[in-house]
């Protein structure tokens, strides 16, 4: 088995029972090395091999537009799953309590479970793991270079990962071997999963309303890929700053609910006809900066706090904490888009209707919340809000790391000192005009709305 990208949670005594992999941030049958690991522990072990999903209700904020997008795509996975000979087994609950539950009753011989580092994540497996007596492993199949490995500590900016990355990251970058089938399980009862009913009662609940025109699954997952390869990945470089062209992925909700595999991703560009500094330019974003949100979530446990900033932005902030403010809002004021700003309105408006905002605005988005905030932990609450709210790729370690940059200058350096920012990197619309046709961008979101 790959123990590189391994660990032992928990050592215990094995029983004659299937190998549970408990699925949680990787919602993928293809390239996933948390169910390589589970398929190769269950042929050494002529054991079956089963998938274990625990539905979490209320989870950081998630309404019905993210609950639905993930129901669509486990749907589509349940499918895979069954055409594998590999029983796909849903619960809808509390893990800490139903996973243990469910290895006993089942009577699993080893329980394997995906890496994320998100602190309710852990709090969940450290929970499983004092009540079950078999051996527990985590992979990191969400991670090219696997976090625990990457680095040891918390890396200061992105420069530093990817010194270490230098090094390491050619013995990870590898292609994967073909998927575990069981066709010997095909006797094996599963419980019908009512998908239809899951759908209706998650529309009935809070939040907003799924983003139409956006496929959920691996199968969109990689069409989507397919056609940023061939028409966006050439000039990615070029469009990807420029909120008014369409020059981004599009691909981070695919790989925030594990639909498609980063790792699969960066062999594809790496053979893409593209030019090189466009490739470039991607494989940075895709693998050192997000790689290195997870380092930071991981080695920080405080990630979601102003305790993560560095010193030397506490310092800053904490010296300008009365600064007078020019204007201020409240929660509800930034939610509903009525601040004095219009291009603040346009990027908070096409968060809410489309689930997504374009990542160069979402720097700006945040430094002015901290801006018309009463006070720095005002302002990263209700940028973290907003954006697990909104975001279909909310909730995750890049969310968490954007915000802290914006606000707290995390992975950043000390700049010229203004009012309330003190030494934050500072932005302003005047500078967005520098870089696009701020006018154009929301004249487009306006006809989007269809406000005139």
């Amino acid at each position: 088995m790959d123990t590189l990208r391994a660990r032992l949670l928990k050592a215990g005594e094995e029983t004659k029972g299937p190998v549970v992999y408990w699925m949680s941030r990787d919602q993928r049958l293809r390239d996933n090395w948390a169910l390589i690991f589970a398929g190769q522990a269950a042929r050494e072990r002529k054991a079956p091999l089963w998938v274990l999903f625990c539905l979490v209700p209320e989870f950081l904020g998630a309404g019905r537009r993210q609950y639905e997008f993930m129901l669509r795509g486990l749907e589509e996975l349940a499918g895979r799953c069954a055409g594998s000979g590999v029983p796909f087994h849903l619960l809808a609950g509390n893990p800490a309590q139903d996973i243990p539950d469910f290895i006993e009753s089942h009577k699993a011989a080893v329980l394997v479970t995906d890496f994320d580092p998100l602190r309710i994540k852990r709090q969940w497996k450290q929970a499983v793991s004092e009540r079950i007596a078999i051996p527990f492993y985590e992979v990191d199949a969400h991670n090219i270079v696997p976090c625990w490995l990457a680095s040891p500590k918390q890396e200061f900016s992105a420069r530093t990962l990817r010194v270490k990355y230098g090094r390491i990251l050619e013995d990870f970058l590898d292609e994967f071997p073909k998927p575990h089938r069981s066709p010997s399980q095909r006797d094996i009862a599963v419980t019908t999963i009512d998908w239809a009913g899951l759908r209706d009662v998650i529309r009935a609940g809070p939040g907003a309303p799924l983003v139409q025109g956006v496929k959920s699954g691996e199968t969109a997952a990689r069409a989507h890929l397919g056609r940023f390869l061939k028409a966006g990945l050439p000039h990615y470089d070029r469009d990807r700053n420029d909120p008014t062209r369409d020059g981004q992925s599009g691909l981070s909700v695919y790989l925030h609910f594990g639909q498609i595999s980063a790792q699969r991703v960066a062999l594809d560009v790496r053979n893409a006809a593209a030019p090189p500094e466009a490739k470039a330019a991607f494989l940075e974003e895709l693998i050192i900066r997000r790689e290195l949100s997870d380092n930071f979530c991981f080695h920080n446990p405080d990630y979601d706090t102003v305790k993560a900033f560095h010193p030397w932005a506490q310092a800053t902030l904490n010296a300008h904490r009365r600064d007078a403010r020019t204007h201020q809002y409240a929660l509800a004021q930034f939610e509903a888009a009525q601040t004095h700003e219009d291009l603040w309105n346009a990027a908070q408006m096409e968060l809410v209707r489309t689930g997504r905002m374009h990542g160069y605005l979402r720097m700006y988005w945040a430094k002015k919340i901290l801006e018309w905030s009463e006070s720095p932990e005002a302002a990263l609450q209700i940028a973290i809000t907003l954006n697990d709210r909104y975001q279909l790729d909310g909730r995750d370690p890049n969310g968490y790391a954007g915000c802290a940059w914006a606000i707290g200058g995390l992975h950043d350096r000390p700049w010229q000192e203004r009012p309330v920012f003190g030494k934050i990197r500072y932005m302003n619309e005047n500078g967005c005009r520098r870089k696009f046709d701020v006018d154009a961008y929301i004249e487009k979101i306006r006809k989007r709305s269809g406000d005139r």
